[in-house]
């Protein structure tokens, strides 16, 4: 009921007039139109890779955006909450090259095309499980052009998932993929590898951008403890802004909250606190 209350206090707050401006038309003309939870959705080829942009009806000010790291469409909830207030959200497919340069790179991409394009110069960026890496990685070679992470389940050591080097299963072909993505070797080599989110935390924290986690406390893929809590614990010694919803017993699945208003509460507050 808080959360409900809270995010109707942040709309009153922020509601401005709408922006006119139609993204689709800066879109390439062989895009195929469809629809994603009522609001128009373009799908098309960026740079050989798959790409998505939901426009929302009334465009909030300053074209605001939310930016799905991986999963389209699960768990949408928030996603369209947003839409209805006035947000777009987007997505590039970089599966699978687990955050490496490749993949900030193919992003770097499609943000400059975006903001070309009409939408804001900061992003809220929302990584689903392994999502969490590419968000954050993204995040740590563009640090002014975040305004906010939002991370569900994420992963944050790759030596976690798809490693399975701590509690959790792991995923032995994914584990495969991720070393080819970074040129490693051996075993040895990967054991050493300092290139997931939790190995950078110091620099994620100059970012200065807020963080919002939400955790399953039984989460049999990418144990917790392992990922958030960690990461959690270094982020606050070092004096950054995150917050963790924790779900007493729940595991992987399912992902966000059933009342997505804490979720849109926070990227409402991040969005707009310049």
């Amino acid at each position: 009921m808080f959360g409900s209350l809270l995010l109707c206090i942040l709309q009153l707050s922020y509601a401005q007039p709408a922006s006119e401006m139609d993204i689709f038309q800066s879109l390439p003309p062989e895009k195929q139109l469809s629809t994603f939870s009522g609001f128009p959705c373009a799908s098309f080829l960026f740079i050989g890779r798959q790409a998505k942009v939901v426009k929302p009806i009334k465009v909030a000010r300053n074209a605001p955006w939310v930016w799905r790291a991986r999963f389209w469409g699960h768990e949408p909830q928030a996603d369209s909450t947003l839409l209805a207030r006035g947000f777009h959200v987007v997505y590039c497919d970089v599966a699978e090259l687990y955050g490496n340069a490749h993949a900030v790179e193919i992003w770097n991409q499609f943000y400059a095309f975006l903001y070309k394009a009409g939408l804001s110069s900061k992003v809220a960026l929302e990584g689903f499980s392994r999502g969490g890496v590419y968000a954050y990685n993204w995040a740590i070679a563009n640090p002014e052009k975040v305004s906010c992470v939002y991370a569900d389940a994420p992963v944050l050591d790759l030596k976690s998932w798809p490693g399975g080097k701590g509690r959790g299963p792991g995923s032995a072909k994914d584990w495969e993929v991720f070393k080819q993505d970074y040129n490693l070797q051996t075993e040895e080599e990967a054991a050493q590898f300092k290139g997931s989110p939790l190995d950078n935390v110091e620099k994620i924290v100059k970012g200065g951008y807020p963080m919002l986690h939400v955790c399953g406390d039984a989460d049999e893929v990418v144990p917790i403890e392992e990922n958030t809590t960690l990461f959690e614990q270094r982020v606050k010694a070092l004096g950054g802004n995150i917050t963790v919803i924790h779900k007493p017993g729940v595991k992987h699945h399912p992902h966000s909250l059933k009342d997505p208003s804490p979720i849109v509460a926070f990227i409402l507050r991040a969005t707009w606190r310049d």
